[in-house]
C-alpha cells in the first residue's frame, strides 16, 4: 500500500477552488468563458480570497440569513478547506 499524504488532495482542492473563483470573477466581469484563468484573473482571485478572510466571521455570519451568490459560496468553501489545511499542518508541528 502506497503512502498518501492527507494534505495532497486538500491542497489540490484548494487550488481548484482558487481557479474556480478566478473564473467566476472573470465571468461576473463579462469575460468570455475559458477553461483556465489568466494570471490577472488568478491575482483577482487571490485579492478576493484575502478580502473574504479580512471581512471576518461577523460579516460572513450576517450573510447566513440571506442568499449568497456563487462567488461567495466558492469563497466560503475555499476558506473552509484552507482552514482544514492549516489545522493539519498545526497538528504536525505540535
Amino acid at each position: 500500500m502506497a503512502y498518501t499524504d492527507e494534505l495532497e488532495p486538500l491542497i489540490a482542492l484548494e487550488q481548484d477552488l482558487r481557479r474556480r473563483i478566478a473564473l467566476q470573477i472573470a465571468a461576473e466581469n463579462g469575460a468570455p468563458a475559458r477553461p483556465s484563468p489568466t494570471e490577472d484573473e488568478l491575482a483577482a482571485a487571490d485579492e478576493a480570497i484575502a478580502a473574504w478572510v479580512e471581512a471576518g466571521e461577523d460579516e460572513q455570519d450576517m450573510r447566513a440569513f440571506r442568499p449568497i451568490g456563487p462567488l461567495q459560496a466558492l469563497l466560503a468553501d475555499h476558506q473552509a478547506i484552507f482552514e482544514r489545511i492549516l489545522d493539519i499542518r498545526d497538528r504536525r508541528l505540535s
